[in-house]
């Protein structure tokens, strides 16, 4: 996330190659981030490709559970309203926002609306709660809570989760090309991961994902503009190739195979079925407000780690780390976990896959417009969206989180253990819990207790001692009996 990482910074290109003082270029300020046009559109179909797994994904995991009367919800209509939602709340983001940061079905929080909320009541009401936790967060944005709570974070910190969010979508990426894989319970072992699927690489599939990582390199090595993406292209068309000459078990969640009818209709059944009060009836006033909290937590958190890694990483921070503008970005954020509700795709949030086309040179919203557009597309052409295997876009994410902890571990403080170790437990804990909300309230709680221990308790801004609270109960409800 530093400019000091030389394989980091986008290859010149050929004057000319962007936009001179157009209506496009003012508008989203583009040569006056260095960026060019072609940057930006490199960018935003780079991160289109590293996360539309997610209209596959997202209703694998929501249809495949059942509210508290047996229902479930379609594939279709979860298919349509991932990429709806993912396409309306991007496009935003890039026009109100301008940032490079795409937004989709939040990976986690999807997994708590499907398994806590839904069990308990009906689809609707689960949904319902999901769009009150958007509202709260656009209160917070409205009051400044947000903005005050971001920029409280120290230095040291913000650079340990950009460190962490790195490791982390180095993980998924690892994990979701089969690179590594869980270890089966059964297998009566602490080891948690495994090399391959059984312990050894295996399969034309993890061959497509260590070529895919190897080109990657080779081509940022040599200061190749578009590296991530030309990667992903070839990767593809090679994945392409194998399945149909070579007899591939399994893919995992997408096969490389062109379809036989590139088309689909969309269907928006799901669109605006929600009961906003309709769970406080089922589980009552108290579980209730807790599932909020829970969802809000997490989309709050998860979030805000992604948001300053992420503009970081694209050098859209001051010299105090902090985001010019960000609460046009935090406001929009807020309504993309209420959007997602509504639209029954679960909380929609920002993604860290959007590191893969700030990879690629992407500084403006212009590449969310690029990506929002894509996801749009798919609406109507998903099986040809879908048909990039993950094996060929998850070499981006390991890319990235190299260059994201290449050009951020230096600038910690490593010196100062109230800063070392907070930073050290925050970097860690997100690959380890696979999650970004545990990496940062874990490394939160570590900073406050440290400085109070080091007698440097005035130093902790107010809003760092609030929100070390509010995590501490979090992680105590448990022990507490209130989950």
């Amino acid at each position: 996330m530093s400019s000091s990482a030389p394989a980091q910074v986008p290859a010149p290109e050929q004057p000319g190659a962007g936009p001179t003082n157009g209506a496009l270029d003012r508008f989203f300020r583009i040569s006056e981030r260095g960026s060019t046009l072609s940057r930006e559109v490199r960018g935003g179909l780079a991160t289109f490709f590293a996360m539309a797994y997610i209209i596959v994904l997202n209703p694998i995991i929501l249809g495949s559970a059942k509210d508290m009367y047996g229902h479930q919800l379609d594939n279709g209509q979860l298919v349509t309203a991932t990429a709806l939602t993912a396409a309306l709340t991007t496009l935003l983001m890039g026009v109100i926002g301008n940032v490079p940061i795409a937004l989709a079905a939040g990976l986690g929080v999807n997994s708590v609306v499907a398994l806590q909320l839904a069990p308990r009541m009906s689809w609707p009401d689960a949904m319902g709660m999901v769009v009150l936790a958007g509202f709260v967060v656009m209160l917070l944005v409205a009051t400044g809570l947000r903005e005050r709570v971001m920029n409280a974070v120290p230095f040291g910190l913000r650079k340990a989760i950009s460190i962490g969010i790195g490791l982390f979508i180095m993980l998924i990426g690892l994990v979701d090309a089969g690179f590594v894989s869980r270890i089966p319970d059964v297998a009566q072992t602490t080891v948690p991961l495994q090399l391959g699927g059984d312990g050894h690489l295996d399969g034309w599939p993890v061959l497509v994902f260590v070529l895919g990582v190897l080109l990657t390199f080779a081509l940022i090595v040599r200061n190749v503009s578009g590296a991530i993406l030309i990667s992903i292209v070839a990767m593809t068309v090679v994945a392409v190739v194998i399945e149909a000459v070579a007899d591939v078990p399994s893919w995992g969640l997408t096969t490389p195979k062109w379809p036989g009818n590139p088309v689909a209709s969309p269907d928006f059944g799901l669109v605006g079925q929600v009961s906003l009060f309709g769970g406080f009836e089922k589980v009552g006033m108290l579980t209730g407000v807790l599932f909020v909290f829970t969802v809000l937590l997490s989309c709050f958190f998860d979030a805000m780690g992604t948001i300053m890694g992420v503009s970081d990483e694209a050098k859209l921070t001051d010299a105090q780390g902090q985001m010019p503008g960000i609460n046009k970005v935090l406001l929009v954020d807020g309504f993309a976990v209420a959007a997602g509700g509504a639209s029954s795709s679960s909380a929609t949030t920002a993604f860290v896959e959007s590191t893969a086309g700030v990879g690629e040179g992407a500084r403006t919203g212009l590449a969310n417009v690029v990506t929002g557009g894509l996801f749009a597309v798919a609406l109507f052409l998903t099986p040809v969206a879908t048909m990039v295997p993950s094996q060929a876009a998850t070499p981006a994410l390991v890319t990235v989180g190299f260059l994201i902890l290449s050009g951020s571990v230096k600038e910690i403080d490593w010196a100062d253990y109230t800063i070392a170790v907070p930073a050290f437990v925050t970097m860690l804990m997100m690959p380890f819990t696979y999650s970004i909300t545990n990496g940062i309230g874990m490394g939160f709680i570590t900073f406050v207790v440290l400085r109070l221990a080091a007698g440097r308790g005035r130093e902790v801004p107010t809003a760092m001692y609030a929100v070390a609270a509010v995590f501490a109960f979090y992680y105590l409800m448990p022990a507490l009996g209130l989950t």
